[in-house]
């Protein structure tokens, strides 16, 4: 282990600790970066994953060329194959142009693949078949292509219970871990959780302008017991908001117990409690399921309220609909001695009331006709429409 190496690599990537755990991950990945050799990253959330590839990538012939981090989780099961691979125009819908994917646009770079246990099983076929030959083909595609990718990837996931369970492709994971890196978890790291929280500690003072929290040797021996399940990011979030919370610069263990809990063998996430208040993750995720459930009523009663107005409307249509030739008959003049339309709708009104519309609609075309002889064009004219819409009339009205 050169570890005048590995002291100028924490320099320029600003990596704080000495364990021997740590210090066994960088050295293996200064070792791997001047090889082509795939790599796999493990290692629970939050220990720092992200650090490794690019240590490999800046420390190899391809530190020249691009270096992509993707975190394969983020991206949607239905277009993960078109970013990583490309598609041809016309593919699918909205590919209204070529897209080369990261694979094209990486050769001769180095790929980062984050949470590649998130694969699915189909991509997964198609990224052994690059790891195996270079080789890869758009989606909508049918030429093959070559690329010349480092690939590293990077998982939380138990990769042997995924195998087993049919999740992930066991020869695409041999493939992944030709070399493996160990990322250990911060409650192994020893002494370098308490050299973490006083970087924090000063980045939070220089940033904010606040004094610097310091800890009590008691407080220092409950940081050293405490697991840590979210490892360095749950100690930085602890740290800034103890940074901002605490009335007191020195905090102790009662100060402390407000943001850890108090069985230093809990494996579960930090509870705040400030002033009184009990404030944890979990009573935050309850509020959060009751907002969602009052939404969805909210949802409901908005569609129930807009059915409604919408069956108001369809129904004024109709009646608009059918008093139109009534309305229209206003404007039609006469030279013939034939009785206008205002004369036709007087007519209709001293009908009885009891009369609905759609029965006032057939007595106006049926006088309209005799009053015309039954000459259809005739009658349209004085009703003030169309003859094709008298004629869907008649047909309406069995007439």
């Amino acid at each position: 282990m050169n570890n005048t190496e590995i002291q100028r690599v924490k320099q320029r990537y600003n990596i704080v600790g000495n364990s021997n755990g740590l210090n066994r991950a960088l050295d293996v990945a200064l070792q791997v970066a001047p090889t082509d050799l795939s790599v796999l990253i493990t290692g629970e959330s939050g220990v720092g994953k992200e650090i490794i590839p690019r240590i490999i990538h800046d420390n190899s012939p391809r530190k020249r060329e691009k270096y992509f981090a993707i975190n394969c989780g983020s991206i949607p099961e239905g277009t993960i194959d078109s970013e990583l691979f490309g598609h041809e125009k016309g593919s699918f819908t909205g590919a209204i142009g070529e897209s080369e994917g990261y694979f094209g646009i990486a050769n001769k770079g180095t790929i980062f693949l984050d949470e590649v246990g998130e694969l699915p099983i189909a991509t997964q076929a198609r990224l052994l078949r690059v790891l195996e030959t270079g080789e890869y083909i758009r989606v909508g595609g049918q030429d093959i292509r070559k690329t010349d990718v480092r690939i590293v990837a990077a998982t939380n996931v138990n990769m042997r219970k995924a195998i087993s369970e049919g999740r992930f492709r066991e020869d695409l994971y041999y493939r992944l871990n030709t070399i493996p890196i160990q990322m250990p978890p911060l409650r192994d790291r020893g002494d370098d959780i308490l050299l973490l929280f006083r970087l924090f500690a000063m980045q939070m003072a220089e940033k904010y302008r606040l004094p610097r929290i310091t800890l009590s040797e008691e407080a220092q021996q409950m940081l050293l017991r405490y697991k840590w399940p979210g490892n360095v990011r749950q100690l930085k979030n602890i740290t800034e908001q103890m940074s901002v919370l605490s009335t007191e610069r020195t905090i102790t263990p009662k100060e402390l117990i407000q943001f850890i809990p108090i069985d230093e063998e809990s494996t579960q996430l930090a509870t705040i409690s400030h002033s009184g208040d009990n404030h944890s993750f979990e009573s935050e995720r309850e509020i959060l399921y009751k907002i969602l459930f009052e939404l969805r009523g909210n949802v409901s009663d908005l569609r129930r309220d807009l059915n409604s107005l919408r069956k108001q409307l369809d129904d004024r249509q109709t009646i608009t609909d059918s008093m139109a030739p009534a309305l229209a008959g206003r404007a039609v003049t006469q030279h013939t001695g034939t009785p206008l339309a205002e004369d036709a709708i007087a007519e209709e009104i001293s009908e009885p009331e009891s009369l609905n519309l759609s029965d006032l609609g057939k007595q106006m075309v049926e006088r309209a006709l005799e009053r015309n002889g039954g000459n259809r064009k005739k009658a349209a004219q004085e009703l003030g429409i169309s003859d094709r819409t008298l004629y869907r009339k008649l047909k309406q009205y069995g007439l």
